[in-house]
Order: structure tokens, then sequence, then C-alpha cells
């Protein structure tokens, strides 16, 4: 709806607008009046009427003056003159003021309405034409981080060309020989915890609120776009531009910056990160040299470093230290979660996590190294035993564990070994599913299994997990089959065996114990003579009377 304020000096003439006017067809809400120019003025910054209809000749302000003000102050505003005389100077000045139309007294309907209609129709195509302007001003300014964005993103990938380009270097400073540029990088370590926890599982917003606190945390002289890593899961990269200086002082700006950013990070939301920081370069292309500076600095931190509080990385490149690889135990593993045996599986791989612990140093690029390494290895594996691929995750990359439903956080050294083992289950889970659907269950694989791994700690539980079945029907099962329990069985293989062991005169007890999985001896004395009803030092001497 539209706003129309009539000036006049005469109330008649006031109302007979009011009157002939087709308010309602022409959306006009609201009606203002004022009695001179003065009062017009007033009514005018109070009510910012889109249409004034203003009287040439009035006391204390006549049209005229009133037009000049309202051309030097209100410049958009539409007007409509009304005069009852043919003066050249009103004409004039109506002219100058781009007035919508002219009305003489006495003023008529279709005249009137006329003259309206025009200027409303000025109104709604100005409006239209601004609503358009807005529109497009959002949508620029909505694509202008874009924008930006991929131009940062063709200088670290050492794609940007500064001739070709021109018109992108205002966008980002490098128009100004004054302008310094430098790479943050922030690895987000506890970012699915943060992300679950306080952004509701919403990974862009999480990524969106952080580069807003990263912006806001920068200073007028040093300014900085951020924005997440579309190639590194949990990377956040922030070019920061700083205006002249030594570049002792840049360096130090900057090393500021990062820990400013890091710990205001984890003051407000809680974030872990590692962070890094590259030196400060006067060419804006040099941004890929001062990214893989930061980055590096970032991989170049020791894990027994990370103690669940932000770490900053030095300048300067990571080392290539000796690498540390699970390759030579993917055998025995495979054994292990082949023939469902997870604790033995987990006793390897706590092994070579131990390792990890024990180690002089532990780098974050060895840990992202050796998670890929890992996820690679467990894939060839998983496929080989039947797992379908689509269980599995598709990269080494972090995010792919999220997508599998793993948490891919770690901020200390624990949590580190933790993941290890969370990735190790679950494609024990998957192996297991897939061996069980693949290979029919038959109660004679238990009898074989206890027959050829009698000396090993066996437990019912390992074959539940294998078969999805249950204690009670395992144990029943095999009583139906065989005549005996599964402990009884087990019993009963060691016992016979322990007897065609102790007919060997060279083998001593002790060792006849150790052969048959008993750590202790005197254990196995016990149980032998729970079995025989004499010692096994009792068996083997009536064993040999009988000989003689």
């Amino acid at each position: 709806m539209y706003k129309v304020l009539i000036i006049d000096d005469e109330e008649p003439l006031r109302e007979a607008i009011k009157i002939l006017g087709d308010w309602k067809g022409l959306q006009v809400g609201e009606i203002w009046e004022a009695t001179n120019g003065v009062a017009g003025l007033d009514m005018l910054k109070k009510h910012q009427p889109d249409l004034v209809m203003v009287d040439m000749k009035m006391p204390e302000m006549n049209g005229v003056e009133f037009l000049r003000i309202v051309e030097q102050d209100y410049p958009e505003l539409l007007t409509i003159v009304i005069s009852g005389y043919n003066d050249f100077e009103f004409t004039r000045q109506a002219i100058h003021s781009k007035v919508v139309d002219y009305l003489l007294k006495p003023i008529n309907r279709q005249d009137l309405n006329q003259a309206l209609r025009k200027a409303i129709d000025v109104l709604e195509a100005k409006r239209q034409t601004h609503s358009e302007l807005i529109t497009r001003n959002i949508a620029f300014n909505m694509s202008l981080p874009k924008l930006k964005e991929k131009i940062y993103l063709s200088i670290l990938g050492r794609g940007f060309k500064k001739q070709s380009n021109q018109a992108f270097l205002p966008l980002i400073g490098a128009d100004q020989e004054d302008n310094r540029f430098g790479a943050l990088v922030l690895q987000l370590l506890n970012m699915q915890h943060v992300r679950d926890k306080r952004f509701n599982r919403d990974t862009e917003l999480l990524y969106f609120a952080v580069a807003n606190v990263i912006n806001e945390v920068a200073t007028e002289d040093d300014l900085c776009f951020s924005f997440p890593n579309p190639k590194q899961d949990r990377e956040i990269i922030a070019i920061f531009t700083m205006q002249g200086g030594y570049p002792e002082d840049l360096a130090f700006r900057a090393d500021y910056l990062m820990k400013k950013v890091g710990h205001t990070l984890s003051d407000l939301f809680g974030i872990v990160s590692a962070a890094g920081i590259g030196h400060v370069y006067e060419e804006v292309t040099q941004l890929a040299d001062s990214y893989d500076e930061a980055r590096s600095s970032i991989m170049a931190i020791d894990l027994h470093r990370l103690k669940g509080t932000t770490v900053f990385g030095a300048k300067g490149r990571a080392g290539t230290p000796e690498p540390m690889s699970l390759t030579s135990r993917m055998p025995i593993l495979r054994t292990a979660l082949e023939s469902g045996n997870m604790n033995h599986a987990r006793i390897v791989f706590a092994d070579f996590t131990k390792k990890i612990k024990e180690a002089d140093s532990f780098t974050l690029g060895e840990a992202e190294r050796m998670i890929r390494d890992i996820i690679v290895l467990f894939n060839d594996m998983a496929l080989d035993l039947g797992v379908s691929s689509a269980k599995l995750p598709a990269t080494g990359s972090r995010s792919s564990l999220d997508a599998a439903g793993l948490s891919g956080d770690f901020s200390t050294t624990d949590e580190y070994e933790q993941l290890l083992h969370r990735i190790l289950d679950y494609y024990s889970e998957q192996i297991r599913e897939s061996m069980t659907v693949n290979r029919p269950f038959h109660i004679e694989d238990i009898k074989e299994y206890i027959d050829q791994h009698y000396y090993e700690d066996i437990k019912i539980s390992m074959f539940t997990e294998k078969y999805f079945l249950s204690r009670e029907y395992l144990m029943k099962l095999f009583k139906q089959q065989f005549g005996f329990g599964i402990h009884e069985y087990m019993q009963k293989v060691r016992m016979d065996k322990a007897c065609v062991l102790l007919d060997d005169p060279s083998l001593k007890i002790q060792e006849i114990s150790e052969m048959l999985g008993y750590k202790d001896k005197n254990y196995f004395s016990k149980a032998f003579r729970n079995y025989y009803g004499v010692s096994p030092s009792e068996y083997r001497m009536r064993q040999e009377g009988e000989k003689k």
C-alpha cells in the first residue's frame, strides 16, 4: 500500500481531492494533509509518503520553495503540482523538479485519477526495479564468498595466473602493493564430537560458525577469509591479508593471529585443533607455498604432544620418519578374524598400537597416513572374505569413517589408539556377518576347531559371536550330536592327548602341561587326577609297569 501527502492551504480543495481520488483502486492506504510547505516538510519527515501533491501558491512556503528543498533532500520523491495560476515560474520549477504531472484548478475526477495512476505506475516500476536490484545484490553478496573461495583454491592449487585474472585481483586485495598474504590452517581434532553436541550433527553449520569466528577474530590490519578445504577432512583454511611491515613484525602478527584463533575456538565451542601457519609473502600466488608450510607444520606435530588442547605447529616442513606398518601382521589378523577368534586379533592389534605409544615420536602426518593404510589393508582383506564393498569405507579419509558410523576424532594418543581399535572392531563385525551368511553353519565345525586348537584358551563366546547363535542353543546342539557338552569335549580331547604325551618318557610333565595349554603344572596335574583318578606321574609309572 502507498502513502500520499496533500499540501494545500484550501481545505475544500483537500477534501475534493480525497473524495474524487480512486484511492482503493490505486492501492493507497494512507492520506496525510498539510496546510503549507513548512508543515508539509514536517509531515514528510514524519510519515515518509510515497507521493506528494503540492499547491504552488501557499502562505509561509510556496510550492516553488518546497520543490527546491525536495529536489535536494528527497530526490527520489514523486510529486504532482496543483496550481490555479498560469504562471511560467511555477511551470518552470515543476519541469526542473521532474514532477509526475501538473494539475490546474479546479480539479476534475478524470484528470486527478490519470495523474495519480501515472504516479502509482512510476512507483510500482521503481519498486519492481528496486526489488530486482536487491535480489541481484543479495545473489551477488551470497555468491561473492564462493567466488573468493574458488579464487583462493585456484591459487593454492597453483593454477591461478595473475595476467589472465586481473579482474579478480581487487576481490582479494591483490591489487594493492602494500598488502601481504599468508595461510593459516586448522585441523579440527574433535570435529565430530563438537558437531554432534553443539551443531545438531550439521557439519556445514559447524564450518560456517568456525569461519565466522576466524573472520571476526582478525583485526582491521590483518583481514581473514576462511573456508573448509574440500580436499581435506576436518581442515579449515584461513587466508590472511596484512598491510606492509617488516618481515619480523609480519611473522609476529601471524603467530599471534594463529594462537588467538585457536584459543577463541576452544573457548567458544570447545574445539580442540592443531594449527599451523605459513610465511607471509608479498606475492598473492605464493599463498600456495604458505599453505604447504602451514599444513606441513601441522603434520609434524608429535601425537604425544596432544593432550586434548589446541596445539600449534612450528614453522618448517615435516621430516620423513621411519614408517610404521601393519602389513606384516595382516596374515595373523586375517586368520584370527576368519576363524572368529576376536580375542587373538585384539592381542595382535594391541601389540601394534603399543609400539606407537612407546615410539619416541609419532606425528600427526604419520597418524593420518596410518589410518589410510589400515583402511586400505582391511578393505582388501574384507573384500576377499566376501564383505560387500557398500559396507566398507570408500576411502582412507576420516569422513568415510563417519559415513560408516565411526567417529574419527582423536586429540590424545589414547584416543588415537581407541580409534584404531574401533576400526578393527568394525571390520571384524563386517567379516563375521559376511562369513555367517556365505558359509552355512555345521556343528562339526566346532568339534573340528577344538580338535585342532585344544591347546588354546577356547571360549564358547568365540562360537556364539562367529555364528550368531545363543550359548544355550550351541551347547544343546553339540551334546545331541556328540554326547558331550562343549566344555566336556574340550577336556576329553586334552586328557586323551595328555595320555599320548605321557607315553613318551622323554617329555617332562611340565613340558606336557605347556603343550596342552596349561600354564600351571599343578593345575594340569589336578585336572588330570580329577579326570583319571591318578596323577600324571602315577599314570606314567603304571603305564611303564604294564610294558614290563
